[in-house]
């Protein structure tokens, strides 16, 4: 009888210390899943938050799993995105994979990263594909599998298996642009006695975002100068002639999309003495703008007022040392956070649309600030 009651005893016992084993088992492992949530670089480190056997089904502490493919971590853009990303996860307790290819230009390893992504079965994905058309394959396949797609960035544009889209409105960024060269030389352009010219520098015509940062930038202008007031010249996809008009809003677009081909256009708009100021629709035209100017010396206060678009080395430097007043930048940390936000939402079933992440001017004095420093890639 005494060993029936000692065994009892000792099961009791093994019970007791089984369960206060899964208990700290389990805090254990809610106290990885930050770690869980955080990202790497490349199809090949990337570390599942899961096992690939059940990671269609939702993690110990019952959260979701977010993959996301951006077009790269080469540039400074996407790490910040990452970090937009990262911080959406951790607010939601939402573990999250992040992976990237090794450049812009290696397409075939994105779609492998987007093949293994949904080979996971995550609960949703966020993509920003480099070939719309290379991946349509696999967006398919997320379509009959119910993983719902969010786009990011330029996402995935044409694709109507896309629940949504976190991104840029880039008109309205061009028009935030306007605005602030408009505040630096209102007094130049309110009826000037002479004739004044405001240069645009566009990479080109055809691009959808920055035609867009170019017409937004114009349209806005005009409208805060005078529709009567202000002429657009300079290339037919924008060109509005207002005969008598004292200020002249001219559009130089380069014949290639090649350094050399912008900087003679910069040269040209830099040279004409009526010129009070200048913009650069993206970081390609406004780190050419720069290199013009570098044996002109036109730029900086007091002399032609600049402004850019994006951010890059040698713009950001331009900002530093007052040759631009300033440049807008997009919000890649807002493009990331936004991403997961969509994803979770589409993940529970709930009604996505578009996002626009918004875009922030930054100047000398603002530069280092907590919302803008992180914004301003190299």
């Amino acid at each position: 009888m005494k060993r029936k009651i000692l065994s009892a005893l000792l099961c009791a016992v093994m019970v007791s210390t089984m369960v206060v084993g899964c208990s700290n088992g389990g805090q254990e492992a809610s106290g990885n899943s930050t770690e869980a949530a955080k990202s790497t670089q490349s199809s090949e480190d990337s570390t599942p938050t899961t096992d690939d056997k059940d990671s269609g089904d939702k993690s110990a502490s019952g959260d979701l799993k977010i993959e996301l493919v951006a077009k790269g971590f080469q540039h400074d853009f996407w790490k910040a995105v990452k970090l937009g990303a990262e911080k959406a996860g951790e607010e939601n307790g939402i573990a999250i994979n992040f992976v990237g290819p090794k450049d812009e230009s290696a397409i075939a390893e994105q779609v492998e990263q987007l093949n293994n992504a949904m080979n996971k079965k995550p609960n949703a994905i966020c993509l920003a594909a480099l070939d719309t058309e290379a991946v349509l394959g696999a967006l398919d396949k997320a379509k009959t599998d119910k993983i719902p797609i969010i786009g990011f960035d330029s996402g995935v544009p044409g694709a109507d298996s896309i629940a949504a889209n976190a991104a840029t409105d880039n008109y309205a960024a061009g028009e935030l642009a306007a605005e602030k060269l408009y505040e630096l030389i209102e007094d130049k352009v309110t009826d000037p006695a002479e004739v004044v010219r405001i240069g645009v520098v566009s990479q080109d015509a055809t691009s959808q975002s920055i035609g867009d940062r170019t017409g937004g930038f114009i349209d806005k202008m005009v409208s805060l100068i005078g529709e009567d007031k202000a002429s657009v010249e300079g290339h037919d996809k924008y060109n509005k002639k207002v005969d008598d008009a004292k200020v002249i809003i001219e559009v130089g677009i380069p014949a290639t999309v090649e350094d050399a081909a912008c900087v003679t256009v910069a040269n040209t708009l830099l040279n004409k003495n009526d010129l009070i100021a200048i913009y650069g629709s993206n970081e390609f035209s406004a780190k050419n703008i720069v290199t013009a100017n570098e044996s002109l010396q036109k730029l900086g206060p007091d002399k032609v007022i600049g402004v850019g678009f994006d951010a890059g080395a040698i713009q950001l430097q331009a900002v530093r040392d007052g040759i631009l007043a300033g440049s807008v930048t997009q919000d890649p940390v807002q493009i990331g956070y936004q991403a997961v936000s969509l994803a979770i939402k589409a993940a529970n079933g709930e009604s996505v649309e578009d996002v626009d992440t918004g875009c922030l001017f930054y100047t000398k004095d603002n530069m280092e600030d907590d919302d803008i420093a992180p914004c301003l890639y190299e």
